[in-house]
């Protein structure tokens, strides 16, 4: 492993400054940062460790709306009592993400800022990737691609986004509040990233040193009828080759609102505004699911090893949405 220094700062204000060094990074859980340490990917001078610093309170507001500190764990979250009735999709997400154990230590802040797990990216052998090595190109576009994106790639990168949470996040309208050098900003989930375009080194619109402190999810009543579907090689610790999260306001069958997300076919958590406009104000049934799943797959391009996934896509929304339907 590199050699760098562990800084342990006592307030994120301090924590903001020793992370705005050049060659530093945080460490929450460690559950990605420690891979990334131990293969090299990544080699900070410094690490300024956020355990302690970091709020990990999880709390329903008289609003209804739900705010994670940006330290609480995935598992309390996902065990939450209040998180489990008034935003399913969020609890289900997170009970499908990784094992157990690590769930155990890892952060919801860190969860949404983890590293992509394309295969060049991870694997410093490999020289061609734009992520790891900006300009060196990209060896997914012709080799191993079967788990890539397939909406909102580039010709530098088709790298998709690993979280499954931020999925969830992102259909229920979520915002992350980031503390920087000019005080505390809001930024929704949908648009903490960035697509890849010609930069795909750069992931997040985040700022050197800019911290996440907290997650705040608005109350719905779409979000109690709400549902996270993985589809994926086997049935444990294994990413996503699709996934639906999907939210659904049903009154007298029809439905009045509808938001949903998709993972595992993005370079980013994907909201899928034009099969929410297709469901809006439709009957609730399977034909009103299958006309608006065709809108899902707009704008994808696929590679060789990837072409199901347009196909994989549809059927996965129609069946996250027959789920949440029928609880209606």
């Amino acid at each position: 492993m590199y050699p760098f220094t562990l800084e342990r700062p006592g307030d994120p204000a301090s924590a903001r400054r020793l992370g705005s060094a050049p060659s530093a990074q945080y460490i929450a859980g460690g559950t990605d940062m420690m891979q990334l340490l131990v293969d090299e990917i990544l080699r900070p001078e410094q690490l300024v460790a956020l355990d302690g610093v970091l709020d990990d309170r999880i709390e329903v507001a008289p609003d209804g709306s739900l705010r994670l500190g940006a330290a609480a764990k995935m598992s309390d979250i996902a065990a939450d009592p209040d998180v489990a009735v008034a935003f399913p999709v969020i609890a289900e997400a997170l009970l499908l993400s990784a094992s157990g154990q690590l769930r155990n230590m890892a952060t919801i802040g860190g969860n949404l800022l983890q590293r992509t797990r394309c295969p060049y990216f991870r694997d410093p052998g490999f020289h061609a990737c734009n992520k790891r090595a900006p300009g060196s190109g990209c060896a997914a576009m012709d080799g191993v691609n079967r788990t890539a994106a397939v909406l909102g790639t580039s010709d530098q990168c088709i790298a998709t986004n690993a979280s499954d949470v931020a999925v969830a996040l992102v259909a229920l309208g979520a915002e992350v509040h980031v503390l920087g050098p000019n005080g505390e900003r809001v930024v929704a989930v949908d648009a903490l990233y960035r697509l890849p375009s010609d930069t795909p080194s750069i992931e997040t619109v985040l700022d050197p040193g800019e911290l996440i402190t907290a997650v705040v999810v608005p109350a719905s009543p779409a979000a109690r009828r709400s549902h996270y579907l993985k589809v994926r090689d086997r049935e444990s610790f294994e990413f996503a080759l699709t996934s639906a999260a999907v939210a659904l306001d049903i009154d007298n069958g029809t439905i009045r609102a509808a938001r949903v997300a998709m993972g595992g076919v993005g370079t980013k958590p994907w909201r899928m505004r034009k099969v929410e406009d297709a469901l809006r104000g439709r009957p609730n049934g399977d034909d009103t699911y299958r006309n608006a799943a065709q809108h899902a797959t707009e704008g994808a391009v696929t590679r060789a090893q990837n072409e199901f996934k347009p196909e994989l896509m549809k059927r996965t929304v129609v069946r996250a949405l027959s789920v949440v339907g029928g609880r209606a």
